[in-house]
């Protein structure tokens, strides 16, 4: 009779275990962030500059995640007057996008063909962009991201001291960029 008693606190103390060990797995699992997003708002402002116009042609916005690689995000594209964002006025190039949980080293904005500046003249020129389609300009970002987080990053794009006018007479576009803020709410 004291073997059978043994025997069933045994298989109950052994259950409870096995039960106790399942809790514990999936109350640490469900505390993961693997495969699950927050989100992230783009936002641009510029500084004054001696300029009536500097349009940026910003065709796309990419964040590089830690061991992932760069990924798109959905944008606004389109042709944005720096000297119409400041003043704390911003254009929000990116909105409340899902992005995979993890480390967001960098951004970068990919321009297009269509750069100008406007001189107080009233005179227009092209800006060239060494590599602005290409490699893109980028900024150090280097936040985590956690499920259910939401990341806004305000850009700002000096104007004033990006546009460079060459010994040839051209002008051409030598990015100050930098992070203005970033505000993480989790």
């Amino acid at each position: 009779m004291k073997t059978k008693v043994v025997k069933k606190s045994k298989g109950l103390i052994a259950s409870l275990i096995l039960l106790f060990m399942v809790a514990c797995f999936g109350l640490f699992s469900c505390n993961k962030d693997k495969g699950h997003n927050g989100s992230m708002t783009v936002k641009m402002t510029d500084a004054p500059a001696a300029y009536n116009k500097v349009n940026v042609d910003i065709t796309g916005v990419e964040v590089y995640r830690q061991n992932h690689g760069w990924m798109a995000l959905h944008i606004n594209p389109g042709i944005y007057d720096l000297l119409t964002l400041q003043n704390n006025v911003t254009v929000v190039l990116a909105n409340n996008e899902k992005v995979p949980t993890g480390n967001i080293l960098q951004m970068r904005l990919i321009l297009g063909s269509n750069n100008s500046v406007t001189l107080l003249d009233g005179s227009v020129h092209s800006i060239k962009v060494p590599s602005g389609s290409e490699t893109g300009l980028k900024v150090n970002i280097n936040r985590d991201i956690h499920s259910n987080d939401y990341l806004e990053v305000v850009l700002d794009f000096d104007a004033n001291a990006s546009i460079v006018l060459e010994g040839n007479g051209e002008y051409s576009l030598k990015p100050v960029l930098r992070v203005k803020s970033i505000n993480q709410l989790e």
